[in-house]
Parts: structure tokens; C-alpha cells; sequence
């Protein structure tokens, strides 16, 4: 995973500003903040006088927030954080934030040392949006080395909000990915995750350890990171683990919590890629009942489980067992802008959605627009689109409903006629 540490260039912020809302979200708005489509924007505004006017009012929109993370009301505090996560994750603001990147730090440990809850969990995640934007160089190490400490002792503290926790937990993970400088460090960071997910193994007689609901979540955020910095370590550090952790770990899919057998299940596949990237020979003691257990999460129907769980667990344990029997997984192709980008394996699937948890559905535009983002997944430089090319791309929300209510239709009429047809078996 290339990890450069010299200041790239990056996008501007020039474009149409809307305000904050759901619609920022959509690639057909974020295509107009990003630096290569302003020409689209300039004429859609009336020129370069209305994008400047633009351009300013949303910066104020921004400074405006910084200035209110530090109210008296926490209230303000956090709606404060909540807008300028929505900005990160939706627009490239690189030189914005890089000349206020100490206050903006020094906001977001204030928030974590003396805010509740609510607002510790809004300046974990936005630590984490903060770093992404800077990308992995100097800058975000140094806003890293400041957060750090703070985001260990309240992930290590258990008289701390057990939401901040979850939120800790989960920034820690992805701000080490970026921003961390020194594989040992990596290390010592996996050990404070194992030191929360181990107490969820299920005992030696099969019996689960009693965990509330919240405290499991926390577990299953830990692990989660934990298997994200899988991905970055030194096949030296990965030998150990796999002796260490890969016997102990089918111990968690014994969870009462749907959501810990998953994370389970995939950091289990994700072990056995990395195992086989190294030595292709790769074995493991217990693979018979290891399999066995896959077999029974893939093929589910205890009564006492929801429904939705069973066929959730089921969809992704029957990919979990191809992977640990066959070496198999089952790409996934996601489109963005005029691209395209294939997630094929384990790794990149817990990279993808590692950074898809804090950007939301403004994945497609980081993929398209952010360099950093597009360093680790091997896109290249971001491509120049032209306006004609965006317009091109534009469809209305009406001709897209309109779409989309055909191909339902279409869909509905050939599974009917397909049910009405009585096949005879005899016949094959």
C-alpha cells in the first residue's frame, strides 16, 4: 500500500455550494465541487464572479464551524462536528483544512478530553475524516501523534461512554492506516484491539462470556481494526499473528452477536489470503473443524435467530467457507465518474469498507477526487472530466425514476412468467 510521505498537490475547492444536506451526497452535485470540473460550474453560476461569491460563502459555512466547536453549548459543539464531517466526507478541501489544520486539531481533543457521548463519537469520526483528506504524509502524522493518546486512553478506560468507545475504536483503526509512521506502533495499536475483542472468545467448554449488547459492539469495532491493520503488516508480524490468533479466533463465531460472527468470519478469511500470499502451501491444524463450523454459519436455521441475521450470516458465510476451502472470492465491481474499480480479495475488501464507514456515499466522489484515497487503491492520478463529459453523465431524478420504474416492472413480469411455467422434472 503506497504510503508517500512528501505534500502532494491536490483539488481545489472551487464549485456550485449547496447547503448541507443529503443531496451533497449525490455524484451529480459532488462532481461540481471537485477542481477539475469548474469550468461545468462556472457556467452553471453565470460566470467566474458567481463562483467566487460561491466559494466564499462556503468557506464561511466552514469557518463558522471551526469557530463553534469551541460554544459553551455542547450542543453546538456537536452540530459544529457534524457539519464539517459533512463537508469532509463529501468535497476535497485539502488547502482549506491544511492552513487550519492545528486548530481544527486542537478543537477535536477538546472535544474528545471534556465532551460527553455524543460529541466524543463526532470528533472521533471526524479526526478520521480529517486525516483522510490530508492523506498519509506529515501532516496528518503530526494531527495523529496529538489524537492518539487520547483515543487509547478512552478506548482502554471502561468507565468511559461506551459510544465513544465504539467511535474510538473504529477511528483508531483507519487514523493508524494513514497516518501512523512506524510499523511498530502498528503493533502496539493491534494489541490494545486484542486486548477488547479476546474477551469475547468463547470458553474452552463452549460456553459464551455474558456481554451486553454495547459492550459486543465494541468488541466487534475492535476486531474490525484490528483486521484492517492485518493488511499493512510485515510478513514477520503476520507468522506471529497467524500462530498467536488464527487457533484462538473460531472461537468467536460462537458470538451470540450476529455482527461479531460476521466480523469474525471475514477477519478469518482475510488471515487465510494473507497466510497463502506468503506460502502458498500454507496449512492449518484444525481446517476440518474449522470448515465444519463455516458449513453450520453458512447453512443456519436455529429457530431463536431472526431471520434478517440468518440470511445475512448466510450470504456471507457461504463466501467465508469458499474462501477457507477453495482459496475463493467473489469480486464485486464498483463504478465511479467514468470508472471503474474491481474490490477482488479479502484485503481490499476491509480497505474498501474501512473507508466507505466514514465517507459514506461520498465514496464515489473520494474514489474519483482524492489522491490519497486513489494511492491506495492503485487508480493512478484523478482523471480530468470535462463539462461536456459531466453533463453527458447527468441524469434527471425524474428520467432515472421513470428507469427505474421500468426495469422493476420488466423484472416483476419475467419472474412471474417464469413461476407460472410447471416444469416436469421427469423431463431432465
Amino acid at each position: 500500500m503506497p504510503r508517500t510521505k512528501k505534500k502532494k498537490s491536490r483539488g481545489g475547492q472551487h464549485g456550485q455550494v449547496q447547503p448541507f444536506s443529503d443531496e451533497d451526497a449525490s455524484i451529480e452535485t459532488l462532481s461540481h465541487c471537485s477542481s477539475y470540473s469548474d469550468t461545468a460550474s462556472v457556467a452553471d453560476e453565470g460566470g467566474e464572479a458567481g463562483e467566487d461569491a460561491a466559494l466564499e460563502d462556503f468557506q464561511y459555512k466552514l469557518k463558522g464551524f471551526i469557530d463553534s466547536t469551541v460554544d459553551k453549548s455542547a450542543k453546538t459543539r456537536q452540530g459544529a462536528l457534524d457539519g464539517l464531517k459533512t463537508a469532509m466526507a463529501t468535497r476535497i478541501l485539502y488547502e482549506f483544512i491544511s492552513e487550519r489544520r492545528m486548530t481544527i486539531t486542537d478543537s477535536i481533543e477538546r472535544c474528545l478530553k471534556k465532551g460527553k457521548g455524543d460529541e466524543q463519537r463526532a470528533a472521533a469520526s471526524l479526526a478520521c475524516l480529517l486525516c483522510i483528506q490530508l492523506g498519509s504524509g506529515i501532516e496528518s502524522e503530526e494531527v495523529f501523534k496529538t489524537l492518539k493518546p487520547i483515543f487509547k486512553n478512552i478506548l482502554a478506560d471502561g468507565s468511559a461512554n461506551i459510544q465513544a468507545r465504539q467511535a474510538v475504536a473504529t477511528s483508531l483503526g483507519l487514523c493508524t492506516l494513514v497516518a501512523e509512521d512506524d510499523i511498530l506502533d502498528v503493533h502496539a495499536t493491534m494489541e490494545c484491539f486484542e486486548n477488547l475483542f479476546t474477551r469475547s472468545y468463547a470458553r474452552m467448554d463452549g460456553t459464551c462470556p455474558l456481554i451486553s449488547p454495547q459492550t459486543s459492539q465494541l468488541h466487534t469495532n475492535a476486531l474490525l481494526s484490528w483486521a484492517l491493520l492485518l493488511t499493512i503488516c510485515t510478513a514477520n508480524q503476520l507468522k506471529d499473528i497467524l500462530r498467536k490468533h488464527l487457533p484462538k479466533l473460531p472461537r468467536l463465531l460462537e458470538s451470540e452477536d450476529v455482527n461479531m460472527r460476521i466480523a469474525a468470519g471475514e477477519t478469518i478469511a482475510l488471515l487465510f489470503e494473507l497466510a497463502r500470499d506468503m506460502d502458498t502451501e500454507f496449512e492449518f491444524d484444525d481446517w476440518d473443524e474449522l470448515c465444519d463450523k463455516l458449513n453450520a454459519l453458512a447453512t443456519d436455521c436455529n429457530k431463536h435467530r431472526a431471520k434478517t441475521d440468518k440470511r445475512k450470516q448466510r450470504s456471507v458465510f457461504r463466501d467465508v467457507l469458499k474462501a477457507v476451502e477453495e482459496s475463493d472470492f467473489q469480486p464485486e465491481t464498483i463504478r465511479f465518474g467514468t470508472e471503474r474499480m474491481t474490490i477482488d480479495s479479502w484485503v481490499r475488501k476491509r480497505t474498501y469498507d474501512a473507508f466507505r464507514e466514514f465517507v459514506g456515499s461520498g465514496m464515489n466522489y473520494h474514489l474519483q477526487a482524492n489522491e490519497f484515497i486513489r494511492d491506495v487503491f492503485e487508480l493512478g492520478p484523478p482523471m480530468l472530466v470535462d463539462s461536456a463529459t459531466i453533463k453527458a453523465m447527468k441524469i434527471s431524478r425524474f428520467e432515472r425514476h421513470l428507469h427505474n420504474s421500468a426495469a422493476f416492472k420488466a423484472r416483476t413480469k419475467a419472474r412471474s412468467k417464469f413461476r407460472d411455467k410447471r416444469v416436469d422434472v421427469g423431463e431432465f
